[in-house]
């Protein structure tokens, strides 16, 4: 396998908290999960997984993915568990215990750019830790919130062991790096969008804009 396609999805269905600003424009609806999730089936190329740990991961998503035969890794928020909308540390062990697997996407949902070194010790490494015990197997897999990172975010989850760090970059990426690019389920997505990230060959001035971004990304700070 040269590449694979990793998908993100944050919110699905009805809303039942509050969300935060622009937090509207990754929220999709059933029908729109379902018709990305049909797409999917059958691909050994495509790896789909969650932000935000919100309730509709357990409610909505969890019996879709069964009812085809899907896995998916899902990277909550260790410090929002059981707050209204969100999942409980219950839900968390029942996706796991389906066969979905558990990764950190930090503690309160925080810029990592903006940390302090007692935020970052939280975000990174006591979240991490959390999770573990919750699930009683270690946890070392990141998503960087709001995929903001430069060379600081990476060189404290390389300190902190962390194995996989996902992004919100865009395209495809090699199968075994450990900055994995993803591209994010939006609110306007059509029944063909699936398809077109999961085959289409993005134009030549859109690939070299991601190469570039990413660059900037690893070296800033």
């Amino acid at each position: 396998m040269h590449s694979v396609v990793n998908l993100t999805v944050h919110g699905i269905g009805p809303t039942n908290r509050e969300l935060d600003p622009g937090e509207d424009t990754t929220w999709v609806s059933v029908e729109q999960f379902e018709q990305v999730l049909d797409a999917v089936v059958g691909r050994q190329d495509v790896r789909i997984t969650f932000d935000d740990g919100n309730a509709s991961d357990l409610e909505i998503a969890l019996p879709r993915l069964l009812e085809r035969g899907l896995t998916a890794e899902f990277f909550v928020l260790a410090g929002l568990l059981g707050q209204p909308g969100r999942l409980e540390e219950s839900g968390v062990r029942q996706l796991l215990s389906a066969g979905m697997r558990i990764g950190s996407h930090g503690w309160a949902h925080r810029d990592w750019r903006k940390m302090d070194t007692e935020q970052a010790v939280q975000e990174i490494v006591d979240a991490n830790r959390f999770l573990g015990e919750l699930t009683g197997q270690p946890v070392s897999r990141v998503a960087i919130p709001f995929g903001s990172y430069d060379r600081h975010v990476l060189g404290r989850l390389r300190q902190a062991k962390v194995t996989r760090a996902y992004t919100s970059d865009g395209g495809r990426a090699k199968p075994g790096s450990w900055l994995q690019p993803r591209n994010s389920l939006r609110h306007d997505i059509d029944a063909t969008w699936a398809n077109r990230v999961m085959d289409g060959t993005p134009p030549l001035p859109l690939r070299a804009r991601r190469i570039a971004s990413r660059t900037f990304k690893r070296v800033r700070g």
